[in-house]
């Protein structure tokens, strides 16, 4: 016997010894006789080369090393014993981890409300979160560093190739300084009276099926977008309009930072004479690879459909397959 050969049966063997501190009741305790309980004992003291009880004909002790082993073998043998269960629940999802990335704007209200439900509906799952933008993500998906995420994306432009649930739609609003006069009128600016501001905007790496709709409306109207800044986070591109440096189209959920200096105001929606009929929508998605799906993560995806009456997709593809899956 080396220590790397010694198994549970001669642990629970050193356990009930230790316990009874009596060869005879231990045996009785393990349904076995006397002595190949000695010999097992005996082995083990061997195979660790010392010596685990102090022997008379009287009683039997602990010596300090066994004293110093007898907690740990406790913990081992408890966990050992637990890990059927264990084993059952990560099958049924109700153990485990997920790397779940989110772009900022789910951070403001829907996600801290996820996590709160979820970890109180499945306490044993750890819900791992790194704040990411939709380009990060799919590179972390792709090389398996995280196990799901939540991107925005206009409309018809899912990411091919992940499942998918939509888990809100929402439209972009407009992000002004309090003291422009459009921010001061209390009525909704029409587009015309926008195109020509200054606009501070994300680079079109980050979201560019947003970045490209935003552009379209623009275009479709005779005009060309005045880029003034770009900025990566939704935060700074709110603390730059705040600066002044221009205006930003920003998804609606972003109301939910309130920030000194800045107000919200929706664009009122141009005719169709005029340009296109609706101002520009996003997404938001719940993504991940449904071949490396984890029993967890299918049982948060199950959570997150059931509070927001989600609509699951099957993989992504082509815009015509991306259109059957938002129109379910």
């Amino acid at each position: 016997m080396n220590d790397a050969l010694i198994e549970l049966r001669v642990w629970r063997q050193f356990l009930a010894v230790a316990e009874e501190l009596h060869f005879g009741r231990a045996a009785q305790r393990l349904h076995m006789t006397q002595p190949p309980l000695t010999q097992a004992i005996a082995q083990l003291e061997r195979a660790l080369g010392l010596l685990l009880f102090d022997r008379t004909r009287r009683r039997v002790a602990l010596t300090p090393a066994g004293e110093a082993l007898l907690p740990d073998v406790r913990e081992v043998l408890a966990r050992a014993q637990a890990l059927p269960a264990r084993a059952r629940a990560a099958a049924q999802g109700e153990v485990g981890r997920i790397r779940l990335a989110f772009v900022s704007t789910v951070g403001f209200e829907q996600l801290p409300a996820w996590v709160r439900a979820f970890r109180s509906a499945c306490p044993q799952v750890s819900l791992e979160l790194v704040e990411a933008t939709g380009d990060v993500q799919l590179q972390l998906l792709e090389r398996g560093e995280i196990d799901a995420g939540l991107l925005l994306h206009s409309p018809q432009f899912a990411p091919p190739g992940l499942a998918g649930l939509r888990v809100a739609r929402e439209p972009l609003v407009l992000a002004l300084p309090a003291a422009h006069p459009l921010a001061v009128q209390a009525k909704d600016p029409p587009l015309a009276a926008v195109l020509a501001e200054p606009l501070v905007i994300f680079p079109r790496r980050i979201l560019p099926s947003v970045y490209d709709a935003i552009f379209a409306l623009y275009h479709a109207a005779g005009h060309s977008p005045q880029v003034a800044q770009e900025a990566i986070q939704m935060q700074t591109i709110v603390n730059l309009v705040a600066a002044g440096l221009g205006l930003a189209f920003v998804p609606q959920s972003v109301m939910q930072f309130q920030r000194t200096g800045v107000v919200y105001r929706r664009v009122a929606a141009p005719s169709r004479r005029k340009g296109p009929a609706a101002l520009p929508e996003c997404d938001t998605r719940l993504v991940w690879n449904a071949k490396a799906a984890s029993p967890a993560l299918v049982r948060f995806v199950a959570f997150v459909q059931s509070l927001h009456g989600a609509e699951q997709g099957r993989p992504s593809g082509s815009p015509q397959e991306n259109d059957l899956l938002l129109n379910e």
